[in-house]
């Protein structure tokens, strides 16, 4: 078959890169078991991708998939193995690849409806289902974003569009007091960066001191905005957790809404690690509060397996997500569809990619009782780690496990001590787990975010644990 166009595969090239891509991903999924965590970078292998970064003359298909399977793929992180506990980041569900394919195939610009129909209703779909996990009304609306940080950037300009006024006109060119932004010392550091990025200035972040549960202090945050206001200066946000990063601490979201209205500050609930945890009956309760949020981020390229980029904002008051980011552009305006979005006028890009086809093609070909249970797993064999901890002599828990960060030591070892425990639980391919620092103190963290992880991967990790304690007792 000749060449359409010198980017277009032939007959016999598209039978040959289907093929591969089939054998690649059948051998990459096999092989999970026994792979190799952290790789050892092959450096010379490497260079050869900024030495070859422009060839003249293309190396085909074959040549290409060589180069992947020889090349890329020997050097890449396994965030699939199910022994991979370090950070919050799950594997992809198994359906992902096909719909990634599907979505570069069609390739649907996400930003006004006329260029991808089916792409807006998809999303629209998919964030109204999340916004019904979370207990939002319908008039609550919402975008895909490229995670939980940005997420929160869009959140805190949405708020400052709403609860400063003036300010799409003026930004932050004004004679007014300064705006303080509050979270605990535990948040995420996507808050400072919002704030440093919105011409806010980290120095008017409040980090508000936590409990013995690592939950922000309601009583502290109160004080602190009392002394804020008595000295002149403007109270405007509150950033609560849902999950922190370091130990999985809800803050409490109840008590914290209650004073955000009885002080006008908008509340934006950081969810990106926690959030999608309301898919479990039973955490429900300790997330509540969730509800009463003005905006709240989610991470479904967490929680929902979906490979990365899939963040998620939702704000309880659709029109005031809008108002942020809506601006009329007459070469772009197509007649409104009660059916459709238009999401070039819900966040700050107008150039997106179709990242909801990959969160509801999960949805559809498992349902979400399949995420309930893997979500309900992860909590489950967080516990039985944590009972293990308890179990072992020498073994102490930094902090309480509230959803899936198990965080401890290994009594007197020292910070040096720790990291040489973590190198060689990754050396000899036991697990990568990841370093914390909780009220001063080192120690090691595994977040059971993978869907993979078995109760057989904990044991085989708690056994190492136990002789590594014992051979220091002797």
């Amino acid at each position: 078959m000749l060449r359409m166009s010198e980017l277009v595969l032939t007959d016999e090239e598209r039978a040959r890169a289907g093929e591969r891509l089939v054998a690649l991903l059948d051998r990459y999924e096999r092989g999970l078991p026994e792979s190799r965590l952290l790789p050892e970078p092959d450096r010379d292998q490497l260079a050869t991708l900024l030495a070859d970064l422009v060839p003249e003359k293309g190396i085909g298909v074959d040549g290409l998939f060589d180069r992947l399977e020889n090349t890329i793929l020997p050097n890449s992180t396994t965030v699939a193995h199910p022994r991979f506990l370090a950070y919050v980041l799950g594997p992809p569900n198994g359906v992902a690849a096909y719909a990634e394919a599907v979505a570069a195939t069609i390739n649907q610009n996400c930003n006004f409806w006329q260029l991808s129909p089916a792409a807006s209703v998809v999303e629209r779909a998919v964030l109204e289902w999340l916004a019904s996990i979370v207990g939002f009304p319908a008039t609550a609306k919402g975008i895909l974003t490229g995670g939980g940080s940005l997420a929160t950037l869009q959140a805190l300009a949405t708020a400052l569009d709403d609860r400063v006024p003036g300010f799409r006109r003026t930004g932050l060119q004004r004679s007014a007091p300064p705006l303080v932004i509050y979270t605990s010392v535990e948040a995420h550091r996507s808050v400072d960066r919002a704030a440093a990025i919105l011409g806010i200035g980290v120095d008017h972040v409040r980090h508000i001191t936590v409990d013995d549960q690592n939950r922000m202090d309601v009583d502290a945050l109160t004080a602190v905005i009392d002394a804020d206001r008595e000295a002149g200066l403007r109270p405007w946000c509150v950033v609560a957790t849902c999950g922190t990063v370091a130990t999985g601490s809800v803050d409490p979201l109840d008590a914290i809404a209650d004073l955000c209205e009885e002080q006008d500050l908008w509340l934006h609930v950081d969810g990106a690690y926690g959030g999608l945890f309301l898919l479990c009956e039973e955490m429900r309760e300790l997330m509540r509060g969730a509800a009463r949020a003005d905006s709240i981020s989610m991470d479904p390229h967490k929680l929902l397996f979906a490979p990365l980029e899939a963040g998620c904002l939702l704000v309880r008051d659709g029109a005031k997500l809008r108002a942020a980011y809506a601006f009329d552009s007459s070469y772009l305006t197509v007649a409104e569809d009660p059916l459709m979005t238009d999401y070039m006028d819900y966040g700050p890009q107008l150039s997106r990619s179709f990242k909801a086809l990959k969160v509801w093609s999960a949805l559809q070909a498992f349902g979400v009782d399949s995420f309930r249970v893997a979500t309900r797993r992860t909590l489950e064999l967080a516990q039985h780690f944590a009972r293990g901890v308890e179990a072992t002599t020498g073994l102490t828990l930094l902090a309480p496990v509230t959803l899936t960060a198990v965080c401890f030591v290994v009594d007197d070892a020292s910070h040096s001590d720790h990291t040489k425990l973590l190198e060689t639980l990754a050396a000899e391919n036991t697990a990568l787990l990841g370093p914390v620092m909780i009220n001063g103190r080192h120690g090691i963290r595994a977040c059971i975010t993978n869907h993979r992880t078995t109760t057989e991967d904990i044991d085989l990790i708690l056994a190492r644990l136990r002789e590594v304690v014992a051979s220091r007792q002797r």
